[in-house]
């Protein structure tokens, strides 16, 4: 029988649950976020998952909001960052969000991992927006569909990856943040179905005249996803799109901008604004670390355009 899992308040930092050595795990945990913060968290990771291995098995309840329980394996690297109060997990989605809670829009979360974003976007703090997120990997989707149960099963959650059409591909990986499709099918791993955005029009799951966020966190196959949703990109839609920081040379950026017909928007962090890219040179500039990810925009939308202006008129007077 599973134990209970521990909770843990990010508002109000009450822990509740833990033995004396999860407790202090915790401390451990939530010091080594703040201390790698000010270095990309290089290395938090690894050390977490080492720590993981000397407490029990269970799962940690995070309450995002009033309106919003994550669970992950306690101890889990990638996820343990949650137990510092003051780490903000990808700054520049969470301006976008929290500024679209007025908007009826349908989030497409896709490598939605556990669902963080789901469950935060569905919530009410963020407008209570519908969501559909698309996970591939069984043991991923497993804890990604406990996440939408411990949330009322508010948003839909798909198993299947994304690519440039129907079909079936490889999964592989280590890690269960970058598992994905591209490149040689390795030991292990499973096979996966595969489907494009637009096939999500054709199956009746959206409807075209919908707007919608796009979070595209696929490990690789950004390009051939975007291939595979021209229709939905035409219309209301904005791709968040994952630029890894150990590409100089921008790929999945340089696709959006020189071979489709969106415009390309990054958050630049020196001026806290929303910033069009016209030249891929502000990358080299934004991409800091290269163990990271850097999330840019891509839309056509005449709505979202005026939108990400006024978010910026809005800082701006602040």
């Amino acid at each position: 029988m599973a134990m209970p899992p521990i909770q843990f308040d990010r508002a109000t930092g009450v822990l509740q649950g833990a033995n004396a050595w999860e407790r202090l795990a915790a401390v451990a945990l939530s010091a080594g976020s703040k201390v790698a913060s000010s270095f990309s968290h290089r290395g938090y990771n690894m050390c977490a998952n080492m720590l993981r291995r000397t407490l029990p098995e269970r799962d940690i309840d995070i309450r995002l909001n009033a309106d919003a329980t994550f669970a992950f394996p306690y101890g889990d690297g990638y996820w343990s960052k949650l137990l510092n109060r003051s780490f903000s997990y990808e700054n520049e989605l969470e301006l976008l969000f929290r500024d679209s809670a007025d908007v009826d829009y349908t989030l497409l979360d896709c490598g939605a991992n556990y669902g963080y974003w789901s469950v935060l976007i569905s919530s009410a703090p963020y407008g209570s927006h519908k969501a559909i997120a698309i996970e591939p990997s069984s043991q991923n989707f497993a804890k990604l569909k406990h996440n939408a149960e411990i949330n009322g099963n508010r948003f839909e959650a798909m198993k299947c990856a994304i690519g440039a059409a129907r079909g079936t591909a490889r999964l592989s990986g280590t890690k269960h943040e970058a598992l994905s499709i591209a490149g040689a099918a390795a030991d292990g791993g499973e096979d996966v179905p595969v489907i494009a955005l637009d096939n999500l029009l054709d199956d009746g799951k959206v409807s075209a005249g919908g707007k919608f966020l796009i979070k595209l966190d696929v490990e690789g196959v950004e390009i051939e996803a975007i291939k595979g949703g021209t229709r939905l990109l035409q219309g209301d839609s904005v791709l968040l799109c994952e630029e890894h920081g150990n590409d100089p040379h921008h790929t999945v950026s340089r696709y959006i901008l020189e071979q489709t017909p969106l415009k390309l928007i990054v958050y630049d962090p020196r001026s806290s604004r929303m910033e069009t890219v016209t030249e891929l040179s502000i990358l080299d500039r934004i991409k800091v670390s290269t163990h990271v990810g850097y999330n840019v925009f891509g839309t056509a939308s005449v709505f979202w355009l005026d939108r990400i202006s006024a978010l910026n008129a809005k800082r701006r007077a602040q």
